[in-house]
């Protein structure tokens, strides 16, 4: 019991400052998940799925599953993607379908300019029949089950060596009602992030990259990272979330597949201090046509 009613608090105070977006540790395996400038931008058909677990052992914590598709076409002029995320925290379960579109613009060479465009649905849907409640009928939660369409921007600039890339994923903020009751399903998130390639030598690189996600009613949010890249390969990393949850990061890439994994642990700062967290992508990447890079390995 103590549990449901730690959990209920913390959505309530989700709620106040309006549903938030799924959090990616892993966010530059997989951009386009915030960003849809990123589609067709490696110059591959890449696919990536991943899982997310937050607050490991916590009865009804969150968990994010995601699933992208994305390809350049047109000499690597225009990018095509798809993507779908499923997040889910206690009985509330919000599933995304999103077109992505992009546009690549030469600013000098090797440097390049993507504009991009998203467009979807988002399925709201919350199920009281799986908490564990002492009254069933208490009119406080009910069955809800709603879609809403929304759209998103994003431009980047992206080099050999760098990546830079700024965003809303969805412009509309969705609100629905329920028994006289109104829910922010989400509001407008600007995210702003960045990445830097340095060359000790040819087997040898660092790389750092910074994440800021800012929304109405809540505190800047900065997730930081550095990482050792040996032979292109193998990638080994440090990461924190505002100083409060800290985590290491693995990568290993098999030709055109790429495993990653991220362990997080918060501090007494945090939520839920007392959990780990827990986050895996595995990507496939396939030069599926004339014009698509057959090096097999961009660095972004």
């Amino acid at each position: 019991m103590k549990t449901i009613i730690a959990l209920l608090l913390l959505l309530l105070s989700l709620s106040a400052h309006s549903q938030q977006d799924p959090l990616y540790a892993q966010y530059l395996n997989n951009p386009i998940l915030l960003n849809p400038a990123y589609a067709g931008s490696n110059q591959l058909w890449q696919t990536t799925a991943g899982y997310r677990t937050q607050w490991s052992g916590f009865d009804g914590n969150p968990t994010t599953l995601n699933f992208s598709s994305h390809l350049s076409m047109v000499d690597n002029k225009v990018g095509l993607g798809l993507t779908v995320v499923q997040d889910k925290i206690a009985d509330v379960k919000n599933t995304e379908f999103n077109l992505n579109y992009s546009y690549r613009i030469a600013v000098k060479e090797n440097h390049y300019l993507y504009f991009g465009l998203s467009t979807g649905m988002m399925r709201y849907n919350a199920d009281p029949g799986l908490l564990n409640l002492q009254r069933q009928d208490d009119p406080a939660f009910t069955y809800t089950n709603e879609f809403q369409f929304n759209t998103g921007v994003g431009v980047m600039l992206k080099g050999d060596q760098y990546i830079i890339g700024l965003s809303v994923p969805k412009l509309i903020p969705g609100k629905i009602s329920t028994n006289n009751n109104t829910i922010q399903v989400y509001n407008q998130h600007l995210y702003l992030f960045g990445s830097y390639i340095h060359y000790f030598n040819e087997r040898l690189q660092l790389k750092p990259s910074l994440l800021l996600k800012g929304t109405q009613g809540s505190p800047l949010s900065v997730d930081a990272n550095v990482n050792i890249v040996i032979d292109q390969n193998y990638s080994l990393g440090l990461l924190t979330r505002n100083l409060n949850t800290f985590g290491l990061l693995a990568q290993l890439r098999l030709k055109q597949y790429r495993f990653g994994y991220v362990f997080e642990m918060p501090t007494n700062k945090s939520v839920g201090q007392r959990f780990s967290s827990h986050e895996i992508t595995l990507s496939y990447s396939l030069p599926f046509l004339d014009f698509h890079d057959r090096s097999m390995f961009s660095n972004f």
